[in-house]
């Protein structure tokens, strides 16, 4: 097996036996300034050690991007995060070009919606608006599958989505299709038969420069940053997972919250699952400071 895929954080990595396990989608579930998007960009950060260039973001928000991974990667590591341009058109040219070269064809983010202000759930918006929501869903896959593919095959191996609003029911969300999507059809899918879906009618024309950049979907690393309703840990790891939920399919999911310490309220975290490894079943304290977030030893 690929090794682990570090955390980028020594502590979380040593309570997951080692890293989080390559070919697997990771969840991390909190609420709004629990340390979702510090520990995930620590994630991204620690493949430019292992694999020797960081990961990529895509954001599935449709409300602008609060989630300021600029601004934290800018402080955490002095990294700069280039925006794709979500209307971009994919040149198969222009990639194999800088393929060649070795160059960056696609940028570190990806926006998949670029919008803001918009609803996202089919209980929230009228018929009219849910069908031109999926119309659309149906033109930004594309672009979608372009950014992650022309990635995996330049080398990166760790993906981290984020911008997933809570819903009650998550087969009303256009977010969590699209992510469902990412996951199976992408992340999890030989590469070969990703550029199939990318190159289409063209995909014979280029199959022997197609074959020269695949990657192994089994050395991948995904974490999906999901912002919860629930601010406790206590309340996050009672809430029980629904068959069809996404989390119940995650191979690990990692919850952040709040716990009481006396008088003061203290960060911690729990590995609610973490299949085929041995992991802590220990609620871990955690701060999160100018360099990131750290575990309390």
């Amino acid at each position: 097996m690929t090794s682990r895929l570090s955390t980028g954080i020594p502590g979380l990595d040593s309570r997951l036996g080692g890293g989080l396990i390559p070919g697997t989608t990771t969840a991390i579930v909190g609420s709004s300034g629990a340390g979702k998007t510090q520990l995930s960009l620590q994630f991204l950060n620690a493949g430019l050690a292992s694999e020797g260039r960081r990961g990529v973001i895509l954001d599935l928000t449709s409300r602008g991007d609060s989630q300021n991974h600029t601004q934290y990667a800018q402080s955490l590591f002095d990294w700069t995060i280039l925006a794709q341009d979500p209307n971009e058109k994919f040149s198969p040219e222009a990639f194999f070009d800088a393929c060649r070269e070795k160059k960056r064809y696609f940028a570190d983010y990806l926006q998949a919606f670029p919008y803001k202000g918009k609803r996202v759930t089919k209980r929230d918006i009228d018929e009219d608006q849910w069908h031109e929501w999926r119309c659309d869903l149906a033109s930004r896959l594309n672009t979608t599958i372009a950014f992650l593919y022309g990635n995996f095959a330049q080398g990166a191996r760790r993906l981290v989505v984020d911008g997933i609003e809570p819903v009650e029911h998550q087969g009303d969300s256009i977010q969590f299709e699209l992510l469902e999507y990412v996951e199976s059809q992408i992340v999890k899918k030989d590469s070969a038969w990703v550029a199939r879906d990318l190159f289409r009618q063209d995909y014979r024309r280029y199959e022997d420069q197609i074959a020269q950049f695949s990657y192994d979907s089994k050395a991948l690393g995904a974490i999906l940053s999901y912002t919860s309703r629930e601010t406790s840990l206590e309340a996050l790891m009672d809430k029980p997972l629904e068959e069809g939920d996404y989390f119940a399919q995650a191979n690990t999911v990692i919850y952040l919250g709040k716990i009481r310490e006396g008088r003061k309220m203290q960060r911690a975290l729990y590995i609610f699952k973490h299949r085929g490894s041995a992991c802590s079943d220990e609620i871990i304290p955690y701060e999160i400071d100018d360099a990131g977030l750290h575990v309390i030893e």
